[in-house]
């Protein structure tokens, strides 16, 4: 029977481990988040990870803007940065049109990039090093983990090479001992790659490109994708229905990564200070 990888109810497991964690610490978390544009789904994610640090004990400053300039922004971080009381500092992507991504993340003190997206964070992923660790692979990890705790010596495809999703992804599989494929845009014969694998992560923003007979029976299913479709119904990279008898685990969505993500993204806040303080 195939299991159903339940990342929200997964997610309530760890915000409430959290929530007990939070208790026996010196202070709550502080964690902080910029939203710069109006970007009405930026908007929705924001809201929802103020809602759930507020009910595992984290404080959230959200500091909101519906035009800020690079400048700015760079100052703001700055003070956040040396702010004793700031544990975690969160930048909302996409950012407008006009503001450098690159720069503005790599401005963030490592120490406090609770994304993970920092370079010197992603550095030391490579070299495992303890470090903030990118929250949606993160989350992923933790899914595959539901099916199977012994990664070693399986097959993984990781389909996308995003330094959010697709390549912490494939470093963390390498950690779990798996021997692992990294495939894009770019890559020949994709379904018969993933035909051959034990484990597939789907990360490309294609609606229900995986299909079927790219699924190699008894699999790992992990979809990291969200697609809005024309009649208004969300859909991942897989094809879910199709691909569902043919995995050992499949992740469902909604409520399969997203969740994990922000529950991640939670932990790593609780882990960066603990870091800092030295607990």
């Amino acid at each position: 029977m195939t299991l159903l990888l339940n990342g929200f109810e997964l997610a309530k497991q760890c915000r409430a481990a959290l929530s007990e964690k939070i208790k026996t610490l010196p202070r709550a978390p502080r964690l902080a988040v910029i939203l710069a544009g109006s970007d009405p789904a930026s908007a929705v994610y924001v809201r929802n990870k103020e809602k759930a640090a507020r009910e595992v004990g984290i404080e959230s400053a959200v500091y909101r803007f519906e035009s800020i300039t690079q400048k700015e922004l760079l100052t703001l971080i700055d003070s956040l940065n040396k702010n004793t009381d700031t544990d975690g500092i969160l930048v909302q992507l996409p950012l407008p049109e006009g503001l450098d991504e690159k720069e503005i993340l790599q401005a963030i003190d490592p120490a406090k990039d609770v994304d993970g997206f920092h370079p010197l964070n992603l550095g030391k992923l490579m070299i495992e090093e303890p470090a903030p660790i990118a929250c949606t692979p993160k989350g992923c990890l933790k899914l595959i983990h539901l099916a199977r705790q012994n990664l070693t010596g399986l097959s993984a495809v990781v389909i996308g090479r995003s330094v959010i999703v697709g390549k912490p992804m494939a470093q963390l599989l390498l950690k779990e001992n798996c021997t692992v494929t990294a495939a894009h845009s770019k890559t020949k014969d994709l379904p018969e790659l993933c035909r051959k694998a034990d484990i597939v992560v789907a990360a490309i923003g294609k609606p229900k490109m995986v299909k079927a007979d790219w699924i190699k029976d008894g699999a790992i299913v992990i979809d990291v994708g969200i697609n809005r479709l024309k009649d208004g119904k969300l859909c991942g990279d897989v094809d879910f229905e199709a691909c569902f008898n043919k995995c050992d685990a499949i992740t469902p969505v909604p409520k399969g990564v997203g969740p994990m993500t922000i529950a991640m993204l939670l932990e790593n806040t609780v882990e960066a200070m603990e870091r800092r303080l030295s607990l």
